[in-house]
């Protein structure tokens, strides 16, 4: 299909502002929760790589960073498909003729790298049993609850957001989909120590991103150039990939994603939250925050 064709595509209603339905108390999609056993019962293989985050932290970045590193910084090859199919986002149904996640992965070749938004007591067992190596990566929540909410304004597939005000209330209650954004990073980070995870942050990505990559690069076993490691952080700058068409989204029907509301790839700052909590907001936001986070080990910066 050309990408003329796939821009004015005419697609199932059903997909948009689609219902939603809980699983195991976390909110999704009704296409996620009619899929559910088939999800639960994916088959992972040793070699798979699983980029897991929760939404808006990073992820399509992750995925670009990961495949230049795979295809040895070849541009030319990393422009060869769409994010969405290069890799197969597991729980995720696109409307037809689009391919859905557990269909585009099913039919891949190994290696595969898989993206998922999953918390962690959801992820398919088959991952624990084959021992995949897994990247996750997490962003602050208040950041996260900025480029949620902007997202879920221009994405016709996730729920309406409502007022910045109450959707401040819905994601400090977990009611967005993929649920708690406090239980999922702290889950994530619970187990990271017992499986084959690298766990990084989004803030640590943005400071320093030679040094962030180098991790990635170790943790795949890779052996790169220091000519290849410039040109991944070039060609992976927030600047570069928001005009790769390949990366940012505008491939996709606009009546599934309006860019012209709110683009895919928006600011990429952190710290960006300051442009919208009020100081009231903020405070609230904190306090609850310290809350729903005692006890957890985990650290997050809000600027860098």
């Amino acid at each position: 299909m050309s990408s003329e064709e796939m821009k004015n595509l005419h697609l199932d209603e059903r997909y948009l502002q689609p219902e939603t339905k809980e699983v195991n108390g976390i909110l999704m999609s009704k296409m996620i929760s009619d899929n559910w056993d088939k999800i639960w019962n994916f088959q992972a293989k040793p070699d798979d790589l699983l980029i897991a985050t929760y939404a808006k932290a990073g992820t399509t970045w992750t995925q670009e960073i990961v495949d230049m590193i795979q295809n040895d910084g070849d541009v030319q090859k990393c422009q060869r498909a769409n994010t969405f199919d290069r890799h197969p986002f597991l729980e995720w149904t696109l409307p037809p003729p689009l391919n859905s996640g557990l269909d585009l992965a099913n039919k891949m070749p190994s290696p595969r790298t898989l993206k998922t938004h999953l918390p962690v007591q959801m992820l398919p067992p088959s991952f624990w049993k084959e021992n995949s190596k897994i990247i996750y990566v997490a962003r602050n929540a208040k950041d996260c609850l900025v480029s949620y909410y902007h997202f879920s304004r221009m994405n016709r597939m996730l729920p309406d957001p409502g007022t910045w005000e109450e959707y401040v209330e819905t994601f400090k209650a977990g009611n967005v989909l993929w649920g708690s954004w406090y239980d999922h990073v702290k889950g994530w980070w619970d187990v990271k120590d017992q499986h084959r995870i690298l766990y990084l942050f989004y803030e640590d990505m943005k400071e320093d991103p030679k040094r962030e990559i180098e991790k990635i690069v170790k943790f795949l076993e890779k052996d790169i150039s220091e000519e290849v490691l410039n040109k991944i952080i070039h060609h992976t700058s927030f600047d570069v990939m928001k005009k790769n068409p390949m990366a940012n989204y505008t491939t996709l029907p606009t009546s599934i994603m309006d860019h012209s509301i709110s683009p895919f790839m928006r600011k990429g700052m952190p710290g960006d939250w300051k442009n919208y909590f009020t100081v009231a907001q903020s405070e609230d936001f904190d306090e609850d925050y310290r809350k729903k986070m005692a006890g957890s080990t985990i650290t997050f910066r809000t600027e860098i």
